[in-house]
């Protein structure tokens, strides 16, 4: 299902300290990224936001490198791995 346009949603992430907020345009961070998995150039590499993710949240880079190799095209896919690696995953909900 597509994303409905709209603006730029900003998420501030605080963490159990009191001294720390990170400000994330996640939805600028998913469209980021999305050229970054769909770019079969070896220079993908070089851009400014998978550096930034190398300093700020290396796991992801090498989740994003799998995406690149299993071929993932969906925004709906790359927006639902910024949002969980963001906030989490919900619990699943159970069934009666």
């Amino acid at each position: 299902m597509p994303l409905t346009p709209g603006p730029p949603r900003d998420s501030v992430l605080r963490p159990v300290s009191p001294f720390f907020r990170l400000l994330v345009d996640e939805d600028g961070l998913t469209d980021a990224l999305l050229e970054f998995v769909t770019d079969p150039r070896g220079s993908r590499n070089d851009r400014a936001v998978i550096q930034d993710l190398h300093d700020l949240a290396p796991g992801m880079v090498p989740v994003l490198e799998a995406m690149v190799i299993d071929g993932v095209e969906q925004r709906s896919d790359v927006a639902a791995y910024v949002h969980a690696s963001l906030f989490g995953i919900a619990p699943a909900s159970l069934e009666d």
